[in-house]
């Protein structure tokens, strides 16, 4: 069996409703664009790492300072959710590789190629994903309703 690093696929392929639905072809365009998207997280995550390792600033204005540590907290929440999403680009490209990728884990049915290329780490068809935040929504309104209470 062909691994799905070692497929070759033509210059500006894009899956097509016409193929075969997760062909090796389409298997193979996802594997690489998962693939490109983590390495590119880890790329921006090396660099903050420089960045804040190599920063040794020294503020007399107590403001200026604070603006400095405001700026790093954001970057490290945003690079925080960033190591999650690097997480479940690496459980995508496990079950990409156990050749399960594609198809909604609540219902089975195919997730839909272009739901995969906007969101290529999804695992739920857009029918099901909508009935979870309609449930969300219910719990949190239903919280809410809780906390207001006398």
């Amino acid at each position: 069996m062909v691994k799905i690093a070692d497929i070759v696929l033509p210059a500006g392929y894009v899956p097509s409703e016409e193929e075969e639905y997760m062909s090796p072809e389409q298997r193979a365009f996802f594997y690489r664009l998962l693939m490109d998207w983590r390495q590119q997280l880890m790329e921006d995550a090396d660099k903050t790492l420089a960045a804040m390792t190599e920063e040794k600033a020294i503020f007399a204005d107590p403001t200026d300072r604070a603006a400095l540590e405001t700026d790093r907290n954001f970057e490290l929440r945003t690079r925080d959710r960033e190591r999650k999403l690097i997480s479940k680009i690496d459980r995508t490209i496990s079950v990409l590789e156990a050749n399960e990728y594609g198809f909604c884990e609540e219902c089975g049915v195919e997730i839909g190629l272009k739901r995969l290329e906007a969101r290529p780490v999804t695992d739920l068809c857009i029918g099901c994903k909508t009935r979870a935040e309609r449930r969300e929504k219910i719990n949190l309104s239903e919280e809410e309703e809780i906390l207001e209470e006398p």
